[in-house]
């Protein structure tokens, strides 16, 4: 079965400096008919000013990963990590027993556009942690690439979580599938074009819950950008 969460229905926060998209509740946003899916408890579509941002603020026991779309995001937190992501990279934090960070639109000219998910660990109290990885294009071109793995296999970021995420560029009329063992369900997020799922089409800022299915296959109308979360 393949539910759609529809960009147009989620929730909203729009500030002088931000525009963020709440696929699940969040913040202000309440919404009991989609307060997550499983372990994932927040996909929020961030659009952000230039030279603006999130100042200092905490965050306890939650696995926090960050995927850049366009633009370039500036990030510090109370650890002493400080980067700059870019698209291609995953940035992950395990928030734990607490963290705080900040988060910067890097540029003074251009805004950054990017996905923020919140992924449940399996044990509050975790010790904080930051990691970051450059995933070349390549890597994910026309191909679902492990980006963050309970494990860490394959060059994958490490997740206190029985959780796969995967991500993709397709190119027009690309087909992708990805099987989903017995007992596990999945989540696509479209973060850029138009693609199929089974027949169901998505769009940009689309999610959809797939759940009782084997096999998860991904056609793309036109270049499309996606995430997919392989959960237990």
């Amino acid at each position: 079965m393949i539910e759609v969460r529809h960009a147009a229905e989620r929730g909203a926060t729009r500030l002088d400096w931000l525009d963020s998209r709440h696929s699940f509740a969040f913040g202000e946003y309440w919404d009991p008919a989609h307060s997550g899916f499983g372990p994932l408890r927040v996909i929020n579509e961030d659009r952000v000013a230039p030279g603006a941002g999130f100042p200092a603020h905490g965050h306890r026991d939650m696995e926090i990963l960050t995927w850049v779309l366009d633009g370039a995001l500036a990030h510090r937190d109370s650890l002493g990590s400080g980067a700059v992501l870019r698209p291609g990279e995953l940035q992950r934090m395990t928030a734990g027993s607490g963290i705080r960070h900040s988060e910067f639109n890097a540029s003074a000219a251009a805004p950054v556009h990017f996905l923020q998910i919140w992924i449940q660990p399996e044990r509050a109290g975790l010790a904080p942690g930051y990691d970051q990885r450059a995933f070349d294009g390549d890597e994910i071109r026309d191909r679902l690439r492990l980006v963050a793995s309970r494990d860490g296999r394959s060059g994958s970021l490490s997740l206190a979580r029985d959780a796969d995420v995967y991500a993709a560029r397709l190119t027009a009329g690309a087909t992708l599938t990805h099987p989903l063992a017995a007992g596990r369900r999945a989540w696509l997020q479209v973060a850029h074009g138009r693609v199929r799922v089974g027949d169901t089409w998505l769009a940009a800022g689309d999610g959809a819950a797939i759940t009782g299915e084997r096999l998860v296959t991904i056609t793309a109308e036109a270049d499309a950008e996606v995430l997919l979360f392989d959960l237990a």
